[in-house]
């Protein structure tokens, strides 16, 4: 037979510890929580939550700059943030700009024949006088935008949300057909 001797400095932890029994049940839970926690996890992993963080990582940032008749045609800007930019007479033309911050930027006279602009963010943004021949803005928030005298020949607006007073401005001169989503101008602005 095994006796235990215990050092009368572990006797108050072993005092407290009594307390809270372990019983097979309290294990088995504890046991349970891990495996649903780490479960979590690897699924947190593996259903993408790293590359959202690597492309923040490379995210660049214009916010605030001015780039006015800067040259980015046939740029790979996807998620560039140029919140509050001044853009104007840039030239955006053939650039990826899919899910790109714009939010109150300025791209007056600005070209972006032919830019990607899908699921940005291009709220209070001024287009007026811009060419945005062939451009695509399909799931884009464009609340608060302005297109005033915008070309908006082949754009692809399709999913947008956009202020009704500026559809129905951009409506009296909406035409054309997208050459790379083959979607009419008109059908994707909703114009009767």
């Amino acid at each position: 037979m095994r006796t235990l001797i215990y050092n009368s400095r572990f006797i108050p932890i072993l005092a407290m510890l009594s307390q809270f029994p372990i019983t097979v049940k309290t294990i088995w839970q504890r046991f349970l929580a891990l495996i649903i926690m780490l479960s979590l996890a690897f699924l947190w992993i593996i259903l993408g939550a790293t590359p959202v963080a690597f492309a923040q990582a490379n995210t660049v940032n214009y916010t605030k700059t001015n780039l006015e008749y800067r040259d980015f045609s046939n740029t790979d800007l996807k998620g560039t943030v140029f919140a509050a930019a001044q853009m104007r007479g840039v030239n955006l033309q053939g650039s990826d700009l899919t899910n790109s911050i714009l939010t109150q930027a300025i791209l007056f006279e600005a070209d972006l024949a032919g830019v990607n602009l899908t699921g940005a963010l291009a709220d209070q943004v001024i287009f007026n006088n811009a060419n945005l021949t062939n451009a695509i803005f399909r799931e884009a928030l464009m609340i608060s935008t302005r297109f005033n005298g915008a070309i908006v020949t082949g754009a692809d607006f399709t999913d947008a949300l956009i202020d009704r007073a500026q559809v129905r401005q951009m409506c009296q001169r909406a035409d054309g057909v997208n050459p790379i989503t083959g979607v009419s101008t008109r059908d994707s602005l909703g114009c009767p």
